[in-house]
């Protein structure tokens, strides 16, 4: 049992089941509150009166507070015990819900949603520790897969019901909702407490000096990521700011952290080289499953269509997040837990390959079985990934901060720069293809003249009068199309370099895998003939002594 987490008494059958339903609604509660939003951020847009690059702050300040967070709640768990943890963020949680209610601007909004991002970051562990609760101790690995796997089932759910919601109040209706949720939490943790677990004091004054370094440090990047292809890259100044005084501040906290003799995260030990490619493998994962909601999704909601418009899309998703659970629950095994990141991997590219073949006509009816494989890549490769590092955490309890740090910022952060990476990507080569498709717009040519007047003819009934304007209306249709073909050809192409990152990263891992067992089977072999070596010696000996 690591320090800070609760004991495991055995359970009556009913309490157990108990234990795994509120497990489950923490879970899903949790990870809500930002879902709601990101699957809404057209419509709040609308509501608060915002431009984009100002309602783009919403989603980025909850990573930012979530983020950040992380740096103190294991400590301060291990510190005052599970009852006040549980009870005192949960409390939290349904204050700031409430205040959400009371928001009448965009700006009092950007406050509470960082407020959001830090009590929400503890209902994952929360979520966590009760599912643990509902299962005996052999089937410990299943609980864990499922804590971590239920947060997943956020985002489609929200694309499900979220719309209803809308039509209830406007943007309250989703937070109202939300406060339930809520409180129904609170009820069931105040009903059913936790097992106590074991305190220590663990806090230093140094603790609180590295998080005022980090929290806002990593909260820069957070800006600089979530803005940047909003506000564009290199034509706004504050993000070249934001990005050195990010830098400055992280590189200060390592440092300190670096020279301290019981530091809060272990530099050296997250500089190790089974940390440190691990860390890398983790953020190419959440980078190419930003394929769905920056992809897919974007592509859809690009060429018109609402969530209610996707909810069959949204219910394809939640079945592959679900199924990903379940067959990662029945699967895993401490001896393979590689094989979840090989396997996830290669879906994420087959599934990347098959949206890379549409077209302007393609629909949500046309992406089910590509965005049902990366839901289920998202919740497939989680929990083995987490326990890949777990014997060095059992074995120093000391370095469990740093890899919930390492984990949580692999997630948060992979997840923001693979919606970076590839909105950036699709915007550049929109402009590519819109060149190219324009070059060949020319009026020589007979197909375009013959486009342009059917184009002008669906006007003539408007405008029988003024062939001008039928012709100009005729010239803007033709220019939609063409802009319309520029961003297909463009997310093809995101679709297809998210395919070849994961390519990438599958190669390296099996090439890591291989060479690890190749190593293990010469080291099997140099000790079986230093045994065979021993063996004989003995043997020799004793028939010299005879």
């Amino acid at each position: 049992m690591l320090p800070g987490s609760p004991s495991t008494p055995q359970h009556p059958g009913h309490k157990r089941i108990a234990f795994g339903i509120i497990g489950l609604l923490i879970s899903i509660t949790g990870a809500l509150s930002n879902a709601l939003v990101t699957a809404n951020i057209t419509n709040l847009q609308g509501v608060f009166g915002a431009y984009s690059n100002e309602i783009a702050w919403l989603p980025a300040v909850y990573v930012m507070g979530n983020i950040s967070i992380n740096l103190l709640l294991v400590k301060f768990r291990q510190q005052y015990g599970l009852r006040a943890f549980t009870e005192a963020f949960l409390v939290l949680y349904v204050l700031v819900s409430f205040f959400h209610l009371l928001v009448n601007d965009l700006s009092s909004a950007i406050i509470v949603r960082a407020a959001h991002g830090m009590v929400g970051a503890a209902l994952s562990s929360l979520g966590i520790y009760y599912q643990v609760q509902a299962w005996p101790a052999k089937h410990r690995l299943k609980a864990l897969t499922i804590g971590l796997g239920a947060s997943q089932l956020a985002i489609p759910l929200a694309r499900l019901f979220s719309t209803g919601l809308l039509q209830l109040d406007e943007w309250r209706g989703l937070y109202l909702f939300e406060l339930g949720l809520a409180m129904i939490c609170l009820g069931g943790v105040l009903v059913l407490k936790l097992p106590p677990g074991d305190r220590m004091k663990v806090f230093e004054k140094k603790d609180f000096i590295t998080f005022l370094l980090m929290a806002p440090g990593m909260a820069l990047f957070c800006a600089v990521l979530s803005l940047g292809r909003v506000e564009w890259w290199v034509s706004t100044p504050w993000l070249g700011v934001a990005l050195a005084l990010g830098l400055v501040l992280v590189i200060a906290a390592v440092v300190l952290e670096h020279n301290r003799s019981n530091p809060l995260i272990n530099t050296r030990w997250l500089g190790t080289g089974a940390i440190f490619r691990f860390g890398i493998v983790m953020i190419m994962l959440r980078v190419t499953l930003a394929e769905q909601n920056t992809g897919a999704i974007g592509y859809l909601q690009q060429v018109g269509l609402l969530n209610d418009q996707m909810q069959s899309l949204a219910l394809a998703i939640l079945a592959g997040v679900a199924s990903g659970i379940i067959v990662s629950a029945l699967t895993i095994n401490v001896k393979h837990l590689s094989w979840p990141i090989v396997v996830s991997l290669l879906l994420i590219m087959v599934a990347s390959l098959m949206d890379s073949q549409s077209s302007p006509l393609t629909r949500a009816n046309n992406m089910y079985f590509s965005q049902f494989l990366l839901g289920f890549s998202s919740t497939f490769f989680i929990a083995p990934a987490m326990l890949l590092n777990i014997g060095s955490v059992v074995s120093q309890p000391k370095n469990l901060v740093s890899l919930v740090v390492l984990f949580g910022m692999s997630q948060n952060l992979g997840g923001l720069a693979g919606s970076a990476l590839l909105g950036t990507f699709q915007t550049l080569r929109e402009k590519f293809h819109a060149s190219v498709i324009g070059d060949q717009l020319s009026l020589l040519d007979p197909n375009v003249t013959e486009r342009l007047a059917q184009y002008s003819n669906l006007f003539s009934s408007l405008l029988a009068g003024d062939a001008t304007l039928r012709g100009a209306q005729g010239t803007a249709q033709l220019q939609a199309a063409a802009t319309l073909q520029a961003n297909v050809l463009a997310w093809n192409d995101t679709y297809l370099l998210t395919a070849g990152m994961a390519f990438v990263t599958l190669i390296w891992v099996l090439w890591r895998l291989s060479r690890l067992r190749y190593l293990n089977w010469q080291q099997a072999k140099r000790d079986a003939e230093a045994e065979q070596r021993a063996m004989q010696h003995t043997t020799t000996t004793i028939g010299t002594g005879k």
